[in-house]
C-alpha cells in the first residue's frame, strides 16, 4: 500500500529548477533526474522509512535519500497517512544540506 506524497512549494521550486537545468546541460539523457526522482517518490511511497534519517534537520522525523545517478538527496517527512517531500539539493554541494528545511513547513 502506498502513502500519498505532498511537496512544499520549496521541493516544487527546486525540482522545477533541477530538472530544467538537467534537461539543458545534459542533452543525453535529458530525463534522467525527473525519471530517478519519480522512482524515488515511488519507492518512499511504498516504504517511508527506506531513507536515512538526518537529525540535523529542524523537523523531526526527516529522512533523506540519494538518487545515485543525479547525485541529488531528497529530503522528505513521513507523517502518518501522507509523506512531505521538503527539497532536492544537490549532494556534492554540502553547504547547501545544512539547512534543507524549516521548522515553520507545516508538516
Amino acid at each position: 500500500m502506498s502513502v500519498p506524497l505532498r511537496t512544499t512549494p520549496e521541493a516544487d521550486s527546486q525540482i522545477r529548477i533541477i530538472d530544467a537545468w538537467w534537461c539543458e546541460h545534459r542533452s543525453a539523457v535529458p530525463d534522467l533526474f525527473i525519471n530517478e526522482l519519480s522512482a524515488a517518490f515511488d519507492v518512499i511511497g511504498h516504504t517511508p522509512q527506506v531513507g536515512r534519517s538526518y537529525r540535523r534537520a529542524p523537523v523531526v522525523g526527516t529522512r533523506r535519500v540519494l538518487l545515485s545517478r543525479t547525485r541529488y538527496h531528497v529530503y522528505y517527512v513521513p507523517r502518518n497517512e501522507e509523506v512531505w517531500v521538503a527539497a532536492a539539493i544537490d549532494s556534492t554541494c554540502p553547504h547547501l544540506a545544512r539547512r534543507p528545511l524549516t521548522a515553520s513547513r507545516g508538516f
